[in-house]
């Protein structure tokens, strides 16, 4: 494990605080870890998963309706 001293603002150390209690951890590194983590599951969005490909490739597959009028199609008012 790697240790380091970081510099963080008034604000970073309130919210990592509050991670820190929310979540049971024991200290800020744990907190830091988790926020960490749960960036890189937001940033690997379903695009980027096999099974929201393989999703979208078969959604592909089924026949499409063409609407030329959508709102008249489904009861909306112009």
């Amino acid at each position: 494990m790697v240790q380091a001293l970081v510099e963080i603002n008034d604000n970073t150390n309130r919210v990592l605080n509050i991670v820190k209690a929310k979540f049971g951890l024991n200290d800020k590194g744990a907190a830091i870890e988790f926020v960490v983590s749960e960036y890189i599951d937001f940033e690997n969005e379903p695009e980027l998963k096999p099974e929201f490909i393989l999703k979208i490739k078969e959604i592909k597959k089924q026949k499409s309706i063409k609407v030329t009028n959508f709102a008249k199609r489904y009861g909306l008012r112009s």
